[in-house]
């Protein structure tokens, strides 16, 4: 394990602590060759492909933390929340899963996936009809930190911190996990200044469906890789590489899936990335602003979500305490910062909109609870709902 590293993740999170546009030309045009799976659902989107009508009724709440540290929790959290008002209740645990600071759920909606970020990192499954704990399975890597279920629903994406190792795992039928199928460690380029070693940060499934690609902090570089559908290993196909220092942390794809949001954790910026689903190629454009304030001290910019219709993008920043928005435009190959709104908590870690978009939450690490917000449909406007929901060092919400 990295020490050094995963105390750099525990450090950051547990103690205090004008428009501008950028754009970049379309990809060439190309129709997928027949051997390229049809494209599935994105896994790297929060937001509906449409907007939806507003479900009735109270929608669940599946909420990480750190269960090792002073003050976390003790579980997987759970709760349940208005679709309509936006309004949090409840508030249960899931036990039996250690440090369960992501969390993903299957395609189907039976499944919830976390993962364990230790020294001996693990992923777990968990039924949801009764919350039964179906097992867990070593990674092979040290503090993972994100996961990611393929759209076809046979394969989990995991991606370790600690050890910069991204692996996959087999899911059965029951939703439960099986055996390892593929590890593979970044052992290249060499780490970027500051870094110890490579810290795979998030592995996910581009547009196309048949690409998956991992951000890695420490190496400043976006690998993309093939994954056999039915052996459930990886080839690397092309790698993009950030400029030294700017710590890459989290891709999110536009709903067009020929441009993706890339979050750099360490030089404070966000870049527009043009992606051609064809090959898996990711060519990553200039920094530009994240809204935050350099007399508030440093910022880290966390993740990226982008409205279903693809017309808004959020930006969730841990130091400036802030919502950045932006406009989407040109079809996604520019973003424009219109403002920022302040969160209403701690250094938010984690930032996801409900399944009909409607709703956005943000979960806050250092004041351990989860902010939300109305999302205005037209104009992208975000307002408060109400006061924070308290969850012991929030650092994931997943609205189902």
């Amino acid at each position: 394990m990295n020490r050094a590293g995963l105390s750099r993740r525990r450090f950051v999170g547990a103690f205090a602590g004008t428009a501008a546009g950028m754009s970049l030309p379309a990809c060439d045009d190309g129709s997928p060759p027949s051997d390229v799976p049809t494209p599935l659902a994105p896994a790297t989107m929060t937001g509906p492909d449409t907007p939806s009508a507003t479900p009735s009724g109270p929608r669940p709440l599946y909420l990480g933390t750190y269960t090792s540290v002073d003050g976390g929790g003790e579980g997987i959290g759970t709760a349940t929340y208005d679709p309509a008002t936006g309004r949090i209740s409840g508030g249960e645990v899931i036990g039996g899963v250690g440090d369960p600071s992501f969390l993903a759920v299957h395609p189907d909606g039976r499944t919830l996936y976390a993962v364990n970020e230790r020294e001996d990192g693990a992923v777990t499954a968990v039924r949801l009809s009764d919350r039964e704990v179906l097992g867990s399975s070593p990674t092979g890597g040290s503090s993972p930190c994100h996961l990611s279920v393929h759209p076809g629903g046979r394969f989990l994406l995991s991606a370790d911190y600690g050890s910069g190792t991204v692996a996959v795992h087999r899911i059965e039928a029951s939703g439960a996990l099986s055996d390892r199928t593929d590890l593979v460690t970044h052992s290249e380029p060499a780490p970027g200044p500051g870094q110890q070693g490579p810290h795979a940060h998030q592995f996910v499934t581009a547009p196309d469906g048949g690409h998956v690609l991992a951000v890695d902090l420490g190496t400043d570089t976006v690998y993309t890789y093939r994954l056999d559908e039915k052996a459930g290993t990886l080839t690397e196909v092309s790698r993009a590489t950030a400029r030294a220092g700017a710590g890459p942390r989290h891709l999110t794809f536009h709903p067009g899936g020929r441009y993706a949001y890339l979050a750099d954790e360490l030089d404070d910026t966000v870049t527009v990335c043009a992606y051609d689903p064809v090959s898996g190629r990711l060519t990553i454009g200039d920094p530009q602003p994240t809204g935050s304030a350099p007399e508030a001290g440093t910022n880290y910019p966390a993740q990226l979500v982008v409205t279903g219709d693809g017309r808004h993008a959020y930006l969730a920043n841990r130091g400036h305490n802030s919502l950045a928005r932006y406009a989407v435009e040109e079809d996604g190959a520019r973003l424009r910062l219109l403002g920022t709104v302040p969160v209403g908590g701690d250094f938010p870690r984690h930032v996801a909109l409900s399944p009909d978009g409607g709703l956005l939450f943000t979960a806050n690490q250092r004041s351990g609870d989860v902010s939300v917000f109305q999302v205005d449909a037209a104009s992208g406007e975000l307002s408060p709902v109400g006061e924070p929901f308290a969850s012991p060092v929030a650092v994931c919400a997943l609205p189902l």
